[in-house]
C-alpha cells in the first residue's frame, strides 16, 4: 500500500473499531481487566450498613464516633501489543492479510483501553523485537499504532514469539495486559508463555487463515511452487493428491494441538480468527466466556 492507501485503511479501522468499542467492547474490557488492586481514598463517618470491618479505629478513638476508610479499584492498566511482522503475516487468500487483521484487534483492544483510561504499546517483533512504542493514551497515540501495524517494513522474516515475550516483561515492570497476535508459526515457545502468564494477563491472538488450514484439491495448481515464507525454501505440491492433502492436513493439526496444550499449560483464555471472515465476533464470545468464568 502506498502512503493514500494506509492512511485511508487508518480511517477506516477507526471508524469501525471505534464504533464497535463504543458499542460493545468497552464496557466488557473494564469488566474482564481488573485493575492493580484497590488504593486508599477518604475517611468518612460511619453509617448504618457501612462493613465494620472498614472502621478506622484510630480516627473512631480520637473523634469519638465512628469512622471507616474508603478504598477505590486502582484502575489504571498497561495494555501491550505484541505483533508478529514475520514473512508469514503478509499473507490473505480473502479481503485481508493476517497484518491488516491485526491492525484491526490492536486498534479495538486499544480503543477500548483508552475509553477506560489505560495506556496502551506496542512491540513488533520478527525473529527478535524490532520496534518499540512506548505506552501512551491518546487518539493519536492509537493511530500511530494501527499505521505502523499497516505499514512497517519488517527486517527480519522468521518468528521467535519466545524472544518478543522476554523482551516485553522486561519493559513492563508492573503487571498489565499482553495481547499477543501471531499465527504462531513458530516453536519453543512454551515456557516463554508460561513465565509471561505468570506476570501478566496474557491473551494469545491466533490469525490463520482459512487457506492454511486446509489446501483447496484442485487440478488448477498440480505441481504449483509454494514458497515457506518465513524459511525462505521452495518446495513442489501436487494439489491434486489425496496423500499429500491428507499429509497436510495432519501436519496442521498437530501444529494446532501443541500451540492449544502450550496455551492450556500456561493457563491462558485465548482467541482464533480467520482474517477472511468475521474477526470481531471471536473477540466477542471471548469477552462473554471470561465473564461467565469470573462469575463462578
Amino acid at each position: 500500500m502506498n502512503t493514500a492507501d494506509i492512511l485511508k485503511k487508518v480511517r477506516q479501522i477507526e471508524i469501525r473499531t471505534g464504533r464497535l468499542v463504543s458499542e460493545t467492547f468497552a464496557g466488557e474490557y473494564q469488566s474482564v481487566f481488573k485493575g492493580q488492586g484497590m488504593e486508599f481514598s477518604e475517611v468518612r463517618e460511619y453509617v448504618p450498613g457501612d462493613d465494620v470491618r472498614a472502621i478506622d479505629w484510630n480516627v473512631t478513638a480520637r473523634s469519638s464516633r465512628p469512622f471507616i476508610k474508603r478504598f477505590v479499584e486502582e484502575r489504571e492498566l498497561t495494555l501491550m501489543v505484541l505483533c508478529d511482522m514475520s514473512a508469514s503475516q503478509f499473507f490473505g487468500s480473502g479481503a485481508r492479510a493476517k497484518n491488516e487483521a491485526a491492525a484491526e484487534l490492536g486498534a479495538m483492544f486499544a480503543f477500548s483501553a483508552l475509553k477506560n483510561n489505560d495506556k496502551t504499546g506496542l512491540l513488533m517483533f520478527t525473529g527478535g523485537p524490532e520496534l518499540y512504542i512506548p505506552p501512551g493514551k491518546g487518539k493519536n497515540h492509537i493511530l500511530r499504532i494501527i499505521r505502523e501495524i499497516l505499514a512497517y517494513d519488517p527486517k527480519g522474516r522468521a518468528t521467535s514469539i519466545s524472544r518478543a515475550l522476554d523482551t516485553a516483561n522486561r519493559l513492563m515492570k508492573r503487571r498489565g495486559i499482553i495481547i499477543l497476535i501471531s499465527d504462531f508459526n513458530d516453536s519453543g515457545y512454551e515456557q516463554a508463555l508460561r513465565r509471561t502468564a505468570v506476570r501478566h494477563d496474557l491473551i494469545p491472538v491466533v490469525v490463520e487463515d482459512r487457506l492454511e488450514l486446509s489446501m483447496p484439491r484442485t487440478g488448477a495448481l498440480l505441481n504449483a511452487e509454494l514458497l515457506e515464507e518465513e524459511g525462505g525454501r521452495g518446495f513442489v505440491a501436487d494439489l491434486s493428491s489425496p496423500e499429500f492433502l491428507a499429509r497436510y492436513a495432519e501436519e496442521r493439526a498437530r501444529a494446532a494441538w501443541a500451540m492449544d496444550a502450550a496455551f492450556k499449560s500456561a493457563g491462558s483464555d485465548w482467541i482464533k480468527v480467520d482474517p477472511a471472515g468475521d474477526i470481531y465476533g471471536p473477540v466477542v464470545k471471548f469477552f462473554r466466556k471470561r465473564q461467565r468464568k469470573m462469575r463462578v
